[in-house]
């Protein structure tokens, strides 16, 4: 970590954005703050345009404290005001982060790097911090647009061994290698989560935005194949493109009566319900790079069964506090299901559950980004 005290911007969403990604932007900034660094956010007005981004990108609660050094300037019509952003951030920064969800972003981080670089003083380090170095359905584009970033930038950090090296080699030759840090708890304020009552619902839940590598077609089909026959399912969250096609599987599989669609996102205070219907969260994902699934699960006493995609496994001590299975397999998340409800299980793993300690992950991660 650096001896002296670093001026940090953050370029990223904050609140009114919603979501995984303002809240760990926000809090990145809480504890940066906390160590004495100097810190702002240099946040969006308007972050994508509609049409890239079909579901609601803002709420109205705050689903944390925000941070009172917030900009809300940047806005995805407006390169000039990138360009802008980059000249006044060279005389005000000692490092800049350029924190990536989507290739969307790119073109602002692009114009917010010249602008750095025209400045007549020496500019500040940047680094990009990478939640997804690519999308996980990508295109050719996508590709392009990461590399010129990347191959810009002073430093990359990442969240898993995987990204780093899939970011490595979009990097120039003789780059600084990219650092790794897990990805910390920045959960949702949801009012202090209660234990849940005892007892079975026979009732499972997947929370999140619903997009093809969320596997949410695998779990209806291993609900099918192998859960009791009275054990239900909820998913709840945004359905990328609608429930049409979750809704039509059910109904082929048989299984449309046992599945509730809840489309649409999930504000913060109704996460406490959804978690006290049911006995386990399940994460079926093809793939992953960090999520906060497994820890907002156990926040609300719940176990998890996940596949051993990307970082899940990490955080779920198999027969503890959750059961784990193979990602994209049917019949192994069938069979994973039927463990579950092995008479007394679900009791058993639910008293197995810890909230997760978020202190030891936030030391690392801010030491390593002050490192990249």
């Amino acid at each position: 970590m650096s001896a002296a005290p670093a001026r940090v911007v953050l370029v990223g969403p904050a609140h009114p954005y919603k979501g995984g990604g303002a809240r760990h932007t926000t809090e990145l900034a809480h504890r940066l703050h906390g160590l004495g660094h100097p810190t702002a956010v240099e946040s969006w007005r308007a972050q994508y345009p509609s049409v890239l981004y079909p579901g609601v990108q803002t709420v109205e609660a705050p689903e944390g404290d925000p941070y009172p050094g917030t900009r809300r300037g940047l806005a995805w019509y407006r390169p000039d005001g990138w360009w802008r952003t980059g000249r006044r951030l060279a005389r005000e920064a000692d490092l800049v982060v350029l924190t990536l969800f989507s290739p969307v972003q790119v073109p602002a981080y692009l114009g917010i790097l010249a602008g750095l670089r025209s400045a007549r003083s020496r500019p500040p380090r940047t680094v990009a911090l990478c939640h997804n170095v690519l999308p996980h359905e990508r295109r050719a584009v996508d590709v392009s647009l990461v590399r010129a970033l990347l191959r810009r930038v002073d430093g990359v950090l990442t969240h898993s061994p995987e990204q780093a090296s899939l970011a490595e080699g979009l990097r120039p030759a003789g780059a600084d290698r990219p650092a790794v840090a897990e990805m910390p708890p920045h959960l949702p304020d949801t009012g202090g989560a209660a234990a849940p009552p005892p007892g079975e619902r026979r009732h499972l839940l997947f929370l999140g935005i619903v997009r093809p590598y969320k596997g949410v077609d695998v779990l209806l089909r291993a609900l099918a194949a192998g859960a009791p026959a009275d054990v239900t399912l909820t998913v709840a969250g945004e359905f990328w493109g609608g429930t049409g096609e979750a809704a039509a599987l059910a109904e082929r599989l048989g299984i449309a009566d046992r599945v509730r669609l809840r489309d649409g996102y999930v504000p913060a205070e109704e996460l406490p319900g959804l978690y006290a219907s049911a006995d386990a969260v399940v994460l079926p994902y093809r793939t992953a790079t960090a999520s906060q699934n497994v820890w907002l699960a156990h926040e609300h006493g719940l176990p998890v069964i996940a596949t051993r995609a990307g970082t899940l496994a990490g955080h779920v001590r198999e027969g503890v506090d959750g059961l784990l299975c193979e990602p994209g397999d049917v019949d192994g998340l069938a069979r994973t299901l039927r463990e579950f409800y092995a008479p007394g299980e679900p009791e058993r793993l639910r008293a197995g559950v810890r909230p997760v300690d978020a202190e030891p992950y936030w030391r690392e991660y801010t030491g390593r980004l002050l490192e990249a």
